[in-house]
């Protein structure tokens, strides 16, 4: 029996389905919108049925924004489908900012009617985009909304409240054929999909890199086994030996205890696991690329800390204003601070794969989509990197239809003029959480626009001499077996605790690189890497009031994937261009014929010593499978986790599980094609 009860990890309110909202009642339009234009598909799908908590302060000061449409569309996406068709004489003949603007950015004189018209309802404007694409303007929320006929109010959306307009705009006179979408009506943000997990217990003595000094001789701080044997442990009711008693056997995983911090993989274990020595020795580490990341808010002790870490793993030193630069758009942010992980992650795990490239933190005020994407448009309009790496996202299902196509629009001008923006494909595997009958299927934005390149994750297990022992599409779920004194019989399945992000976009058409994959839609991911929390990363941090005040952490998520991955495509990018071919531009057209041994093909793993159990009642015996004590089906992998701070305590964590997704031969919608095998990966693009 069970002896307590559990609320299901994997139940969490999502809010409702979308349905997108295009109509708006005439009568709420006046006579000075004749000649205007409603701008359809820009309300978020929760308008329609989530709670509305009232209307926003009229008094409120916010901005907003209109993206003009380019010109000549259908001429765009026809010449980026020839830059990436081999058999085209326009392959890879990318364009010049100069050319670009020429054919399809709207002109300064569509940029002023727009100007024009914020003008006329007391909005001031505070920025034209590089070439002409957004306006952007402050003023009252009364304004607003008199300016596109809209009402502002708060939703309740699931555990968040967010303002959006209650209907589509409406934009009067002649700015209204240049409008391509409005944003910043509502409030919604990306978020990065990170995980951490335990590293360090309280007792922790500072190490070498604490004070930033250089260690000429490494002592690994963590080991590079996760999956350290076999064991059978035995626990008793309240530890006295009462019934029942728990008896399990299987796989051990290798993780922080009192007296060791665990598994956790360092810069020369990812290093050698992937071949990219093998590149180093041939003189590729990204030398010449730039690595654009784009991170909110920013973080005041970034350097300093990626320069503890790279200092005591012996990787060149970043230095200000020459291969690492900090880039605010538009202006420098006022939420600057200490232990702003995703940053450090980011940066360290992109210096990790490709020590010798550039490094241009990307900085918008905000996790708006409004600055969000204001930072990444003028990313690629400035030029200011060749790949653009961005570790977050948001579930499509409730992004509105006009936000998706602004960002497939900004990732085709990158594609146009050779650049790639990769995005991470999100740790909440199919956002169903394995109760499809609640919660609808969807992907993460932006990774599932065709123009830009999905990275998902998988978890890695490595061989003593450093080498891959296996890979399995990166999805975990946790069993309770035994908790300070408590027998759960059976053995307590909390679900899914987080996977990689895949699966058919709702929106998106399938793009031509994807056309041997089944179904109409884009398919999410295109390629993976490493990204489970139980086999992740370690970074280095600073943490207020910490002693020391730099730690070290472990970290997962396809957070870890995705810098890892844009780190890889600019040493790509080095080969191409060291061949004479010029730069490669969006890696996904390419991912999908690449030759033999370029890729790892992660399939479903098994073990023969998957976790077991045997309880032992008054009276009986309670015999347990592997597959009981997971809760899951299929082929995966468990093993026990002895958890160091409660005494008597036991949990088993199963990796190759994601609900709703598999692990297949070839592409697959948890890793995509795969992992890359790095040497063979980027040699594959010299001269190509």
């Amino acid at each position: 029996m069970n002896h307590r009860k559990t609320e299901n990890a994997g139940s969490k309110f999502r809010g409702l389905g979308v349905v997108v909202v295009v109509a708006m009642s005439c009568a709420l339009l006046s006579a000075s919108t004749v000649g205007g234009k409603l701008v359809a598909h820009n309300t978020p799908g929760y308008v329609s049925n989530a709670k509305s908590l009232g209307s926003e302060d009229p008094a409120k000061t916010i901005e907003v924004s209109i993206w003009l449409a380019p010109h000549n569309r259908s001429e765009l996406d026809a010449l980026v489908g020839q830059l990436y068709d081999r058999t085209s004489p326009k392959y890879r003949q990318f364009l010049t900012r100069s050319q670009f603007a020429a054919r399809f950015a709207p002109t300064a004189d569509e940029a002023k009617t727009v100007q024009q018209f914020f003008e006329s309802h007391n909005l001031h404007v505070v920025k034209v985009g590089g070439d002409n694409f957004f306006v952007r303007a402050r003023g009252r929320v009364a304004d607003v909304q008199t300016a596109f006929h809209v009402q502002l109010n708060k939703y309740q959306v699931g555990d968040k409240v967010i303002r959006s307009n209650d209907r589509d705009p409406y934009i009067d006179g002649p700015a209204g054929a240049l409008a391509n979408s409005v944003a910043g009506l509502d409030t919604a943000v990306f978020t990065h999909p990170l995980m951490q997990r335990p590293s360090s217990p309280p007792n922790a003595k500072p190490n070498a890199a604490g004070n930033s000094k250089a260690a000429p001789s490494i002592t690994p701080l963590f080991s590079n086994i996760c999956f350290n044997g076999t064991e059978t442990e035995t626990f008793s009711t309240n530890g006295n030996g009462s019934l029942p008693i728990g008896t399990y056997s299987g796989n051990h995983l290798n993780m922080i205890t009192t007296t060791t911090p665990g598994c956790g993989y360092e810069p020369q274990d990812i290093q050698t696991a992937y071949n990219l020595t093998g590149l180093y020795n041939e003189g590729y580490n990204g030398a010449g690329q730039t690595i654009g990341i784009i991170d909110w808010c920013g973080s005041s002790t970034i350097l300093s800390d990626a320069n503890a870490f790279s200092a005591y793993f012996g990787l060149p030193a970043l230095t200000l204003g020459t291969n690492f630069n900090i880039t605010y758009l538009p202006t420098q942010s006022d939420c600057i601070s200490a232990d702003q992980v995703e940053i450090n992650l980011d940066v360290e795990m992109s210096h990790t794969i490709a020590p010798g490239a550039s490094i241009n933190l990307l900085v918008p005020p905000s996790a708006s989509f409004q600055d969000i994407d204001q930072a990444w448009y003028t990313a690629i309009d400035d030029g200011l990197a060749n790949v653009i790496s961005g570790s977050y996202g948001a579930e499509e299902l409730y992004v509105a239809t006009s936000e998706l196509a602004n960002g497939n629009l900004i990732s085709e001008v990158g594609s146009a003029l050779g650049i790639s923006s990769n995005f991470s494909s999100g740790d909440s595997g199919n956002f169903t959480f394995g109760f499809p009958q609640y919660y609808p299927a969807s992907v993460s934005y932006p990774a599932d626009v065709p123009y830009a390149t999905g990275v998902g994750g998988v978890t890695l297990a490595l061989n003593g001499d450093g080498s891959i022992a296996w890979q399995a599409g990166w999805g975990n779920t946790e069993t309770l077996l035994a908790e300070e004194g408590f027998i759960a019989d059976p053995p307590e399945n909390f679900g899914f605790t987080g996977g990689a992000g895949g699966g058919p976009s709702g929106y998106f058409a399938k793009p031509p690189y994807q056309k041997h994959l089944a179904g109409k839609y884009r398919q999410v991911p295109d390629v993976s890497w490493m990204a489970d929390p139980y086999t992740g990363v370690a970074i280095l941090i600073t943490v207020p009031d910490a002693v020391p005040l730099q730690q070290w952490q472990i970290w997962g998520g396809t957070s870890v994937a995705c810098p890892q991955f844009s780190a890889l495509w600019a040493i790509a990018n080095q080969e191409a261009e060291a061949g004479g071919a010029g730069p490669l531009g969006q890696a996904a057209p390419y991912l999908y014929s690449l030759p033999a041994g370029a890729i790892y093909d992660v399939v479903p793993q098994k073990s023969k010593h998957n976790v077991t159990a045997s309880i032992q009642e008054p009276g009986l015996t309670n015999v347990y499978t592997a597959a009981e004590v997971a809760g899951v089906t299929g082929p995966f992998i468990s093993a026990i986790w002895d958890y160091a701070f409660y005494e008597d305590t036991a949990l088993v964590i199963t990796f190759g599980t994601d609900p709703g997704l598999e692990t297949k031969k070839g592409w697959d919608n948890i890793t995509g094609v795969g992992t890359p095998n790095a040497q063979a990966f980027a040699d594959s693009f010299y001269a190509q």
